[in-house]
C-alpha cells in the first residue's frame, strides 16, 4: 500500500487518534530528556530545547507531509550550535537559526529535496543500524543507573574523558540496583506486549508507555518501602520548574543588530545545509520503516523545517531537524498519522506549563528501557546477516557507513559511505563495456549499451591487442550511449589501422552528442 500524505483528510487524521495519542505520548517521553540534554550540551538554556521540540511538534508536524517524522533538537547539530553560541552569543545563535530557516524555505521552494534520493539504500540502511547501535550503547549506562553523559549524547569521545565503549564497564562498576530493576521491568513489559495477544489489543497502552508508567510506579514503591533502592537526583528527568515565567526568564530574542556580520551568515548557512541533509536522510530512512509504505514529499519537508527553524529562533529555541530516534519510536509505538507528532508537541507544551513536578518523578532508567528497545529494532542482528550476504557493492558501503558513524558523526559517516558506493560505481564503469571475440584472423568488438569515458583505458588495451593483418568489426548496434572520448579512441585506432594492415569495419555507432534513447 502506498499512500501520499495529501490523500488523508482532516477527518481521517482524527480517525486514528486511538493509536496516535498513545504514540504521541511515547514520543514525548522519549523527546523530553533529549530536548533538555541536547540544549544543555549545545551551551543554550535547557528550556531552549523544549521550545524547539514544541515548535517541531505543533508547527512542523502540520506543515510537513511526513506521517512518521518527528522534529526537534538533534545531536548532529551540537558541535555547530555550540560553536555558534560561543562565537556569537545566545542572541547571535538565534539570529543564525532564523536565517537558516529562511534558507531552508528557499531550498524547498527551489526543489532541492531530491538530494536524498542520491544516497544508495545500503548507506541509508547503514545509517539506521549505526544509530541503533549508538542508542543501545549509550543507554546502557542510564539503564544501570549511571548518568555520566547527557541524554542524547551520540559522540564517541565524551567530555568525561571516556568513550562510548569504555563508559559501559565504568557504568556497570557504578550501577544502581534500583535503576537496573526498573530497566529490566520496562524491557520485560515491552517484550511481553509484543508477544501477548491481549496486550497487543490495548492500542491505547503501547509497550513503551507501559514501561515508563511501571518504572514510575516501581520507583514510588521503592520510596515507600525500600528507600535505598529508589533513584533520585540526576537519575530522574530534570525539568525546569516555575511555569511560563521561569521559562521566559531564561530565553532571549534574536539579536538583529548582528545581521551584517559574516560569522552570523556563515553559521546560518552551515546550520541550514547540515540540518537539511540530516532531515532528508531521516525522512528517507523513516519511509523505509513505515509499515504503510508512505513517502515523504521532500521539498515540502524542507519548507516545513524552514518554518520551524524560523519560528523557533524567534522564540528562543535552538535549531531543529527531523530526528530518527524520535521518528522510529513513533513508528514502533503504532502511530498512523502525523497527529502523533502534533500530540507530542502538545505534551511538551503542557510539560513547560504545568507538568514539570510530575515529570520529574520519571526515572531515566525507564526511558532507557524504551530507547534500548528502539535501538535494538534499528540494529537487529538479522539486518547485518542480510546486508553482509549481499554483493560487495552493497555490503562494503553498509559496513563503512556503520563504522564511520559509530566513531564520528551521522553526516560524516553517510558521506564516507556514499564515497565507498562511488568507488564501486567507478569500478563498474571501468569494467569492460565491450566484448572481444577473436578467431581465424577476425576480431569482433561489440560495444555494450553504455560506454562511458572511464572505459577508455580498457578499450585502448583491447584494441592494442589486435594482431597485425587482422579484420576488425566494431559493432555499435547494442550501444545506446557512447562517450565522445570513446568515439575519438575508436577513430584514432581506425586511422592508424592501415599501417598495421588491419581492416576495420565500424558500423551502427551512436552519435556521442545525441541524447540516450
Amino acid at each position: 500500500m502506498s499512500t501520499d500524505s495529501q490523500d488523508l483528510t482532516i477527518r481521517e487524521h482524527f480517525q486514528h487518534l486511538r493509536r496516535d495519542v498513545p504514540a504521541g505520548l511515547v514520543v514525548f517521553l522519549v523527546a523530553l530528556p533529549l530536548c533538555l540534554g541536547i540544549a544543555h550540551a549545545s551551551g543554550a538554556p535547557p528550556v531552549a530545547g523544549l521550545i524547539t521540540g514544541i515548535v517541531g511538534g505543533l508547527l512542523v508536524a502540520l506543515a510537513s507531509g511526513s506521517h512518521t517524522g518527528v522534529s526537534g533538537p538533534a545531536a548532529g547539530l551540537i558541535v555547530i550550535v555550540l560553536g555558534a553560541y560561543e562565537t556569537l552569543g545566545y542572541g547571535g545563535l538565534l539570529l543564525a537559526t532564523v536565517l537558516a530557516g529562511g534558507m531552508q524555505l528557499f531550498f524547498g521552494v527551489a526543489r532541492f529535496g531530491g538530494i536524498a534520493r542520491l544516497f544508495p539504500g545500503a548507506v541509508v540502511r547503514g545509517m539506521l543500524v549505526a544509530i541503533g547501535l549508538i542508542l543501545v550503547l549509550k543507554q546502557i549506562p542510564h539503564g544501570v543507573g549511571y548518568s555520566g553523559d547527557f541524554e542524547g549524547d551520540e559522540a564517541f569521545f565524551q567530555a568525561d574523558g571516556r568513550n562510548t565503549f569504555t563508559e559501559i564497564p565504568y557504568a556497570v562498576g557504578h550501577f544502581h540496583i534500583g535503576a537496573v530493576l526498573i530497566t529490566m521491568l520496562g524491557l520485560a513489559l515491552i517484550l511481553l506486549e509484543e508477544k501477548l495477544t491481549w496486550l497487543k489489543k490495548m492500542k491505547w497502552l503501547p509497550g513503551p508507555l507501559l514501561a515508563v508508567l511501571s518504572g514510575v510506579a516501581l520507583n514510588e514503591l521503592f520510596l515507600a518501602v525500600a528507600p535505598t533502592l529508589a533513584v533520585s537526583g540526576s537519575l530522574l528527568v530534570q525539568m525546569p520548574t516555575g511555569g511560563v515565567e521561569a521559562v521566559t526568564r531564561e530565553l532571549s530574542m534574536p539579536d538583529f543588530t548582528m545581521i551584517g556580520q559574516t560569522a552570523v551568515w556563515t553559521a546560518a548557512f552551515t546550520i541550514a545545509v547540515i540540518a537539511s541533509i540530516e532531515t532528508l536522510l531521516c525522512a528517507e530512512a523513516l519511509d523505509t520503516m513505515d509499515p504503510l509504505e508512505r513517502k515523504t514529499p521532500s521539498n515540502r519537508e524542507l519548507v516545513a523545517q524552514g518554518l520551524g527553524n524560523t519560528v523557533a529562533g524567534f522564540l528562543g529555541g535552538i535549531p531543529m531537524t527531523a530526528v530518527i530516534v524520535r521518528g522510529s519510536a513513533n513508528i514502533q509505538a503504532g502511530s498512523r498519522t502525523r497527529m502523533s507528532s502534533f500530540v507530542h508537541g502538545l505534551f511538551l507544551l503542557a510539560a513547560v506549563l504545568v507538568l514539570a513536578p510530575a515529570l520529574n518523578r520519571i526515572p531515566l532508567a525507564a526511558l532507557a528501557a524504551v530507547l534500548l528497545h528502539v535501538g535494538y529494532k534499528l540494529a537487529r542482528p538479522g539486518i547485518f546477516q542480510q546486508m553482509l550476504r549481499r554483493a560487495p557493492s552493497h555490503s562494503v558501503p553498509f559496513v563503512v557507513t556503520v563504522g564511520v558513524i559509530m566513531f564520528t558523526d551521522l553526516l560524516t559517516g553517510v558521506l564516507v559511505g556514499f564515497g565507498a558506493s562511488l568507488v564501486f560505481m567507478v569500478y563498474e564503469a571501468l569494467r569492460a563495456r565491450h566484448q572481444v571475440r577473436a578467431g581465424n584472423g577476425r576480431v569482433q568488438l561489440r560495444l555494450g549499451p553504455t560506454v562511458p569515458w572511464l572505459s577508455k583505458t580498457l578499450l585502448r588495451n583491447s584494441l592494442a591487442g589486435v594482431p597485425d593483418g587482422a579484420v576488425v568489426e566494431i559493432d555499435g548496434s547494442s550501444a545506446d550511449t557512447l562517450a565522445p572520448d570513446i568515439r575519438e579512441e575508436l577513430e584514432r585506432f581506425a586511422a592508424g589501422a592501415k599501417e598495421r594492415r588491419i581492416e576495420v569495419d565500424m558500423h551502427d555507432l551512436p552519435d556521442p552528442n545525441a541524447a540516450a534513447h
